[in-house]
């Protein structure tokens, strides 16, 4: 039983330094999910979908503190600070099976009405405001050209007032290109609208695999917490270590 205790105490405190890398590793995950969306929020990408990586940045946060709770509770086998740290996982791994829940169901939100908002976008280029500074950085970035496919341009007024040609941000990369459409060779003529809803797809899979990863190892951390209070509560005058 005792082998079983230090096992689990080496366990906890094993869980409590990944708690701290973990932490930081969440709030990158968390920021570079936000940061994803908010690149391409000119195209009205729905808000609501950011709403696991908000969730991920508060259990980063407070993992990082939980790590030196967990830390002190578990070397003194204090059975309130051990049900503390039970109780605080707990909190943890419901936040982040609910921010897996909330990751799939608004995965399969993400197309919504982009499609119209990226047009009404496109459509406002002219090689000076914020939308074409947008729709170059989305097309250069996702090698795309147009919202289903390059052929969109035509109906927008950059085209005839450009002598019939897209932007250079359609261009493929590494060819010498001005834009001219009787020239497909030298474009990207996929749409940006699929690629995009794939990109942010991706990066919110990322996501939950990570949390995911994550709540496993909590879980694990749950039912060594468990054997330990258990043991204590049989035994309290029991040497560790007999």
């Amino acid at each position: 039983m005792d082998c079983g205790i230090f096992t689990s105490k080496t366990v906890l405190l094993l869980l409590s330094l990944i708690f701290w890398a973990a932490g930081v590793a969440l709030a990158y995950v968390g920021s570079y999910v936000i940061s994803s969306y908010k690149t391409f929020d000119d195209f009205r990408v729905d808000s609501y979908t950011v709403i696991p990586a908000v969730i991920i940045l508060v259990v980063a946060v407070v993992m990082v503190v939980v790590g030196i709770i967990g830390c002190c509770a578990t070397l003194r086998e204090s059975k309130v600070g051990l049900g503390f740290f039970l109780l605080i996982i707990l909190l943890i791994f419901a936040a982040e099976v609910t921010a897996i829940v909330f990751g799939f169901i608004y995965s399969s939100k993400i197309n919504g009405d982009l499609s119209k908002s990226m047009s009404e976008v496109f459509e406002k280029y002219n090689g000076e405001n914020s939308e074409t500074r947008a729709v170059d950085y989305l097309q250069s970035k996702l090698e795309c050209c147009g919202v289903q496919n390059y052929t969109d341009w035509q109906s927008w007024p950059w085209f005839s007032s450009h002598n019939n040609s897209v932007p250079t941000s359609c261009c493929k990369a590494n060819v010498t290109c001005t834009g001219q459409f009787n020239h497909p060779e030298l474009l990207n003529t996929n749409g940006c609208r699929t690629k995009l809803e794939q990109f942010l797809e991706n990066v919110l899979t990322y996501a939950m695999f990570v949390i995911l990863g994550f709540a496993f190892v909590k879980f694990i951390g749950i039912l060594c917490i468990c054997m330990i209070i258990c043991r204590s509560s049989r035994n309290d005058y029991q040497p560790l270590y007999s």
